[in-house]
């Protein structure tokens, strides 16, 4: 048998963290056993699914690299076969029409919750029988699936183990409306048998459909997939994520600097673990994946140990990769980087400060972009009168090299500063300052041999005349 999961978000708003989890779960069960893994578009509410929110979907699905073997499927395209389907039930007297208006069964269920009684279809209703018997020919009608009432729906959780629902806690649900559309709970159940999904793995609130859709696969005679309901996701207060605990779309980590590998990695690891391992290649996740090791327990969400894990792959991931991510970045800083170094040599000397690619795009742009002004507070310190030495007589050194190489340049530095019988600082830090623009950076000497003789040059001038307008002020 050939395992095959499934992804089927609901096209009401973006891809958010929950659903990137279950995402990945689904995707690396499908890898770990040499499955295939399928993508679903559940756009059956026609009123609140909407095209945007179905390309953020797929644009979040193709940012982190979760990519689909068949699909995306769309419920609307499918139609035909749900409602085919339903009449093949209605002849079996596995499905019935239900004449009763919305505001009888709203009426009903008020006087249940009001007795202390589970709210629930009941076809011999006084209230109900009569609605349905007083129906004509041209009343309007929903479809409903009679749902068994003896007996239990058991099932082996992958999560949680053995579930069991007694029928009597079940009705009869609606499988399709009196406009004629089929509804969520049977269109799921069709499209997992007809695309021969072995393996559902969903959210924990998705376990009271669970032994809805285990009546209707058997009412069909459809085999029934095995299933694993993940735990929700907390915030960092311990309550249910949600749009107030910061992202709302998987793409807002992408805009904030997450590399979509940092995300996964730590997705993967809220409500899964292998041991004590923290930082996993997709290789490994793919290698060491059991739904069975998924936590029943809900996960916090924490966005330090995020921006931790983000921190280490951008200094790990190679600077070619990282390139591919940080243009976007660039682009949205306005940093044009065609006239200045390749900017994987500068990723390789900035990525030990940056905790995002939103601050590594920063932190770069002195390379690529003049500056008219220094930075306040490095100037104030580092741009005085008493650093006017050291600045022209480095520049005089730098000026004369042959070599234009880190080893070079810091050998110019570590020159003046031992002919003028100062310490490094008091040459390094306002030539810092000078060449770009802040108080912090790389190595120096590394900054510089990037930069460039001709901007080094130029830039130490700008700030031996800044220092000349102070001393006159």
């Amino acid at each position: 048998m050939t395992v095959k999961t499934r992804f089927a978000p609901s096209p009401t708003g973006f891809l958010h963290v929950g659903g990137a989890r279950t995402a990945l779960y689904s995707w690396l069960y499908a890898k770990h056993l040499n499955g295939e893994f399928v993508l679903r578009i559940e756009d059956t509410d026609l009123e609140r699914s909407t095209q945007e929110a179905i390309d953020a979907i797929i644009e979040g699905m193709t940012w982190l690299g979760l990519d689909w073997d068949e699909g995306p499927y769309y419920q609307t395209k499918r139609f035909d076969r749900y409602n085919a389907l339903i009449d093949v039930l209605i002849e079996q007297n596995k499905a019935y029409k239900c004449y009763c208006p919305k505001e009888v069964l709203d009426e009903v269920r008020e006087e249940q919750m009001a007795a202390g009684v589970k709210p629930r279809y009941d076809a011999n209703h006084p209230k109900i029988k009569a609605a349905n018997d007083a129906a004509t020919a041209d009343s309007p009608f929903a479809i409903r699936f009679r749902n068994p009432t003896e007996g239990s729906v058991v099932f082996d959780d992958q999560i949680r183990g053995r579930i069991e629902i007694a029928n009597k806690e079940l009705d009869d649900l609606i499988i399709r409306r009196s406009d004629g559309s089929p509804t969520y709970n049977f269109c799921v159940v069709v499209d997992d048998w007809d695309m021969g999904i072995t393996h559902v793995v969903r959210g924990e609130d998705h376990i009271n459909n669970t032994p809805r859709q285990i009546n209707i696969y058997e009412a069909l005679g459809a085999p029934v997939p095995t299933f694993a309901h993940c735990a929700m996701i907390l915030g960092d207060d311990g309550a249910k994520l949600s749009k107030r605990h910061g992202a709302v779309s998987v793409m807002q980590y992408r805009d904030e600097g997450y590399l979509p590998h940092a995300l996964l990695n730590y997705l993967v690891r809220l409500g899964w673990s292998h041991g004590d391992q923290e930082i996993f290649s997709m290789e490994e996740m793919i290698s060491l994946f059991e739904l069975t090791a998924i936590s029943k327990s809900a996960s916090a969400f924490n966005t330090d140990k995020l921006r931790w894990l983000n921190h280490h792959y951008i200094k790990t991931t190679p600077a070619d990769e990282v390139a591919k991510h940080l243009a976007w970045h660039l682009e949205q800083q306005q940093i044009d980087v065609a006239n200045g170094p390749a900017i994987t040599d500068v990723i390789a000397i900035l990525a030990e400060r940056a905790e995002t690619l939103v601050e590594l795009a920063a932190q770069s742009r002195y390379f690529y972009h003049d500056f008219s002004e220094f930075e306040a507070g490095a100037a104030k310190k580092h741009l005085r009168p008493v650093a006017k030495e050291p600045l022209m007589l480095v520049k005089e050194k730098l000026a004369a090299l042959d070599s234009w190489e880190s080893e070079a340049i810091h050998h110019a530095i570590a020159q003046t500063a031992e002919d003028l019988g100062q310490g490094m600082g008091k040459v390094g830090m306002p030539l810092r300052v000078a060449v770009t623009g802040v108080g912090q950076s790389p190595s120096i000497d590394a900054v510089i041999s990037l930069l460039g003789r001709d901007k080094t040059l130029a830039r130490i001038d700008m700030a031996l005349a800044f220092i000349a307008e102070r001393e006159q002020a």
